[in-house]
């Protein structure tokens, strides 16, 4: 018996939410990020915002250009959990295993729900319409025999989609895809994928594996496995919190300045949000700087009072950025890492445990 693997990722989240409580705000384009003169970006856009090609982690400034006519709303993502528990009662309803990879989407293995009259594909719509039905949002499901190709399926046929790989189609499913679609590569692997030629799933998964390690380094070879279509990797509903944090690779190095900033308030925030949805609070703030030299090194500030506070968890990366670089540094990676954690406090917030991540970006 196949193995079966649902990833459910809930449509334009933030946005989604925002237009469900204020219904004046259906069918508008809405971008949920911090105001454009805080040089914040866009967390989260609705389908209406992205027909004008308004896209998560642009600048807000830049999305207000390309649509001017968008209704900008500051994240409140006390909100966004109280949403996101409804949804993961409903994944857990169905099966308790289930692995949250944020506040919006999870892997879910329901192998043992599939039976000689109900398949993948009709527990798939009982699961969108148990989420519609919970919340009144809709959410995109792929389904598959491994994590990876559920996850690039559930991205398929957005927003509301349903899209199901048969066993033994995976690598004929992804060969047509840009490599860039691969859970880990980012701008620089892609980079580094299509000048060697493999610009495409397919030609990647026909390359020797001593090449793409070559290429790629220790992570070649996980790559080329999922490029043709194998990931053995089990839904894990239990993992040990040690930290929780973001990072990006830039297509080219940046000096510091406006645009450097921007994507520090960008990954801060996105690991302040991992952070809420994990049900943790920080004491620890780090700041991940990688060179254009390739040298990297880590600063950090700590507090008594653990926090989830987007807000400060930005402030003191933004102070240990400033700290840490000097007139003429350029720079091609910057994370932001939330360790040393506790519990939320009583009375605060809880959500679900923080899953196992994707593999990093290049």
């Amino acid at each position: 018996m196949s193995r079966w693997i649902l990833h459910a990722d809930l449509d334009a989240f933030y946005a989604s939410v925002e237009q469900l409580d204020n219904p004046e705000l259906r069918g508008k384009p809405v971008v949920v990020g911090g105001p454009p003169e805080a040089r914040a970006v866009v967390t989260t856009a609705s389908y209406e915002a992205r027909k004008f090609g308004v896209r998560s982690a642009m600048p807000m400034s830049r999305a207000l250009r390309l649509c001017p006519q968008a209704v900008r709303i500051s994240p409140r993502f006390d909100r966004y959990g109280e949403v996101s528990q409804q949804v993961m009662a409903v994944f857990r309803a169905l099966t308790p295993l289930v692995e949250p990879l944020s506040m919006d989407e999870a892997f879910l293995d329901v192998t043992a729900r599939i039976t000689r009259y109900q398949g993948i594909e009709a527990i798939a719509q009982r699961l969108k319409a148990d989420v519609k039905a919970r919340t009144k949002l809709t959410v995109s499901i792929g389904g598959a025999t491994n994590k990876a190709v559920a996850k690039i399926a559930s991205d398929f046929q957005k927003p509301d989609g349903l899209v199901i790989v048969p066993p033994g189609g995976e690598a004929a499913f992804l060969a047509p895809l840009p490599v860039r679609a691969l859970w880990g590569v980012g701008p620089r692997a892609e980079q580094i994928l299509k000048a060697a030629g493999y610009d495409t799933i397919g030609r990647l998964a026909q390359a020797e594996p001593t090449q793409v390690e070559s290429l790629l380094g220790s992570r070649g070879p996980f790559l080329l496995q999922m490029a043709r279509g194998i990931d053995e990797r089990m839904v894990e509903p239990d993992h040990e919190r040690k930290s929780v944090g973001a990072e990006t690779t830039f297509p080219r190095d940046l000096p510091d300045g406006p645009g450097l900033r921007a994507e520090l308030r960008r990954v801060a925030l996105d690991a302040a949000r991992r952070l809420a949805s994990s049900g943790a609070q920080a004491r620890t703030v780090v700041l991940k700087l990688r060179y254009a030299d390739f040298r990297t090194i880590s600063r950090q500030s700590s507090s008594p009072a653990p926090t989830d506070d987007a807000d400060e968890i930005s402030a003191r990366a933004d102070e240990l950025l400033n700290a840490a670089v000097e007139e003429g540094d350029r720079f091609r990676l910057i994370g932001v890492h939330c360790t040393n954690l506790a519990e939320q406090e009583a009375g605060q917030l809880s959500l679900f445990e923080e899953a196992s991540r994707p593999p990093p970006d290049f």
